[in-house]
C-alpha cells in the first residue's frame, strides 16, 4: 500500500512538474529568449521550477502547497482563456497565463501573511446564570504547533499580548507542540505560560498532536508534562474543575485518545446552576456536547479550514461538525478558533491565525 501510495504521487509529481513547465514554455518572452531553439525552450521554462522549490527551505508542504496552487491557477487561466478566446475569436495569447501567476502569487502571499501573523478576535457569550461577576474573560488558544510559524520565542511575544487583554483565565485548547518541535522552543513556550497573569490561572486539553504520532522529537511526553506543570499550567484530561465556586472548566481527553469519556458521563455529577465550559480539541461531537447541557464549548483543530478547500472537505466527510467561528445547539454555545499557528504548512487562505478574547457576560 505504502509503494503504491508513494508511485501515485511520484506520477502525480512528475505530471504537474511537467504542465508547469510545459505552460511556461509557451510564453513569448521564453520563445525570446530560446531564440527559436527548442531544448532552450524547454530549459528556460523549466527555471518557472526553481521558485517552487526554494520552498524546500520552509519545509516539503510548503513545497507541495505552492506546487499545487501553481497548476491550479495556471489551469483554470487556461480554460477561462480559451472560453473567452473562442467567444470573441481571438488568437491565444500569453496574457491569461501572466495574469495566473500573478494572482496565485498575491493570493499564497496573503496566505503567509494570514498564518504568520496573529490577529486578536473578539467574542460574546450571553447566559441567565448567575457568573458571580459581571463577567468572565477567557482567552482561548489553539493550535500552537511550536515551531511552524510561531517558534519558543514567537509564542512568548503573543503571550505578552494574551497578558495585555487580562483574561480571568487563559485556555489551551490543543496541539501546543507538534513532532517537530524542538525542546528549547516547548521550554520558552511553556515558560512564557507561566508568565500570564490570568486571575484564575491557565488550563489545558490535549490535541492529537501533543503526544506525538512518531517517536524523533528531542523531548519525552513527560518532559512536556513537567514543564507544563513547572510554569503552573494543568492538563484536564476528562475531569472537571470548579473555578472559584463560580464556574466549570471540563477538559477532554482528544477523540484520538483510547477510552475518553463521553461528555455527559463528565457532567452528570456537576451543579447544572453553574455556568460550565468545556474544551475539547476536535469539533466533532456537538450533538453530545449539547445533550450533556454544558453551556460553551471550545474547540481548535480545524485551524479554520486552514489551505482552502480542507475545511469543506471535514464538513462534507463528517469530519468536523464545524471549521470556524460560533453556533448554537439547543442551550450551548459553541466556538471553533483557527488556531494561532497551524500543522506544517506556512500559509492560511481563506483564514487568519489567532487567539480568541471571550467575555461571558449576563442577559
Amino acid at each position: 500500500m505504502f509503494r503504491t501510495i508513494i508511485t501515485v504521487l511520484t506520477a502525480l509529481l512528475a505530471v504537474g512538474s511537467f504542465y508547469i513547465v510545459w505552460r511556461c514554455r509557451r510564453f513569448g518572452f521564453v520563445k525570446r529568449l530560446a531564440g527559436g531553439r527548442k531544448w532552450l525552450e524547454w530549459l528556460t521554462a523549466s527555471a518557472s521550477l526553481l521558485p517552487i522549490a526554494a520552498f524546500f527551505l520552509v519545509n516539503l508542504y510548503a513545497v507541495i502547497i505552492v506546487w499545487m496552487h501553481v497548476i491550479v491557477f495556471l489551469a483554470l487561466g487556461d480554460l477561462i482563456g480559451f472560453v473567452i478566446r473562442k467567444a470573441r475569436k481571438r488568437p491565444r495569447g500569453d496574457l491569461a497565463g501572466m495574469i495566473s501567476l500573478c494572482l496565485v502569487t498575491v493570493y499564497l502571499a496573503c496566505g503567509w501573511f494570514f498564518a504568520h501573523h496573529v490577529f486578536e478576535t473578539r467574542e460574546t457569550f450571553t447566559t441567565a446564570k448567575d457568573l458571580g461577576a459581571e463577567r468572565i474573560r477567557v482567552v482561548e488558544i489553539a493550535d500552537a504547533h511550536i515551531g511552524v510559524t510561531l517558534d519558543g520565542e514567537g509564542f512568548a511575544k503573543q503571550m505578552e499580548r494574551v497578558c495585555a487583554a487580562e483574561p480571568d483565565v487563559v485556555v489551551l485548547v490543543g496541539d501546543f507542540v507538534d513532532d517537530d518541535t524542538e525542546r528549547g522552543d516547548m521550554l520558552r513556550a511553556c515558560d512564557a505560560l507561566g508568565e500570564i497573569n490570568a486571575k484564575y490561572g491557565v488550563y489545558m486539553v490535549l490535541g492529537n498532536h501533543d503526544m506525538g504520532y512518531f517517536d524523533y522529537r528531542n523531548f519525552s511526553t513527560d518532559e512536556l508534562f513537567a514543564a507544563l506543570d513547572a510554569n503552573g499550567v494543568r492538563v484536564l484530561r476528562d475531569e472537571a474543575v470548579i473555578i472559584d465556586s463560580r464556574f466549570y472548566l471540563i477538559g477532554r481527553r482528544d477523540r484520538s485518545e483510547r477510552g475518553r469519556l463521553s461528555a455527559s458521563e463528565l457532567t452528570d455529577a456537576l451543579d447544572g446552576t453553574k455556568y460550565a465550559i468545556m474544551l475539547d480539541h476536535q469539533p466533532n461531537d456537538y450533538d453530545a456536547e449539547a445533550e450533556s447541557g454544558v453551556d460553551l464549548v471550545l474547540s481548535g483543530h480545524t485551524h479554520g479550514g486552514h489551505v482552502f478547500p480542507a475545511g469543506l472537505i471535514g464538513l462534507w466527510s463528517g469530519a468536523n461538525d464545524r471549521t470556524y467561528g460560533s453556533e448554537r445547539r439547543g442551550g450551548t454555545d459553541f466556538y471553533v478558533t483557527s488556531g494561532i499557528s497551524g500543522w506544517g504548512i506556512p500559509f492560511k487562505t481563506g483564514c487568519i491565525s489567532e487567539f480568541v478574547v471571550i467575555d461571558i457576560v449576563n442577559e
